[in-house]
């Protein structure tokens, strides 16, 4: 059986960054690693669902939002994939979008979108304050980041 390309990834040299995970046709999926794995380090359920109704919000309120195609939570409760329109975005442009939004989730100060039962399954464990220090710390790992630094760590 083949192995699929995560797996692939050497995880005990793997940091906290922004990786090219993969290119499928238009389809570009970016790896956004917050902790490190194997390390029992890992985001809880309630500041991943958090960062997600916040980061997917604001994704899909910007003025790049057709070319956003997903952004969830990674089931290792490291990171996120955040998958875009290669056609409609560069990866540079990409990064900007995530150094946009990681930003403006830091300064959230609005409520929470989609804490209700009618609008989330789940929707008890999401924290604004949560997912603002998660956004602020992933912001400041990512303020810099460019294309060439996309690549994992061997």
């Amino acid at each position: 059986m083949e192995r699929i390309a995560s797996f692939t990834v050497n995880h005990d040299v793997l940091v906290p960054g922004l990786y090219l995970s993969r290119r499928d046709g238009s389809v570009t999926t970016f790896d956004l690693r917050f902790k490190k794995p194997n390390t029992g380090d890992l985001l809880t359920n309630a500041e991943m669902h958090s960062v997600e109704h916040i980061i997917a919000t604001a994704l899909r309120n910007s003025p790049q939002k057709d070319a956003v195609i997903y952004f969830g939570p990674m089931g290792c409760q490291t990171g996120f994939y955040f998958l875009f329109d290669s056609a409609r975005l560069t990866d540079a442009q990409a990064i900007a979008l995530l150094q946009q939004v990681f930003a403006q989730g830091a300064d959230w100060d609005g409520p929470m979108p989609g804490k209700s039962s009618r609008e989330c399954g789940n929707y008890v464990n999401l924290d604004v304050t949560l997912a603002r220090r998660c956004c602020a710390f992933y912001a400041e790992v990512i303020r810099d980041w460019t294309a060439e630094q996309l690549v994992y760590p061997e």
